[in-house]
């Protein structure tokens, strides 16, 4: 069952752009992890010192793997570097994956077989 992480990391004021520039090289070990789909740092473009974090992973052993590996450890470094202010990341296991636009070309949030 795919699992995706989403997180927000807030930096001490003016680090989160040398903290993105830096970050390039464990972005592309943790995307060559078996199970990583992807794996993405971003700018928030309202909040000036904050790291959006998006993944996805196969499974939970390979995010469970991912967690101990040196890519991992090595952001976690790499981040505090830049004085890490406050952090949050979830989990979630996903159940179930269907495009946002079906083959009429409209966009729904609901799923296949679920009523109206």
């Amino acid at each position: 069952m795919p699992i995706v992480v989403t997180g927000e990391v807030d930096l001490a004021p003016g680090q989160r752009d040398a903290a993105l520039a830096g970050a390039k090289a464990l972005i592309d070990e943790a995307l060559a992890e078996p199970g990583c789909r992807h794996y993405s740092w971003a700018a928030d473009p309202y909040l000036p010192d904050r790291i959006h974090v998006f993944e996805e992973w196969d499974t939970a052993d390979q995010l469970a793997a991912h967690l101990v590996a040196p890519s991992y450890f090595g952001m976690l470094g790499h981040l505090s570097q830049f004085g890490i202010v406050g952090a949050v990341t979830r989990k979630y296991r996903v159940d179930l994956i269907e495009p946002v636009y079906g083959a009429d070309g409209v966009a729904t949030a609901r799923f296949a077989g679920e009523a109206a």
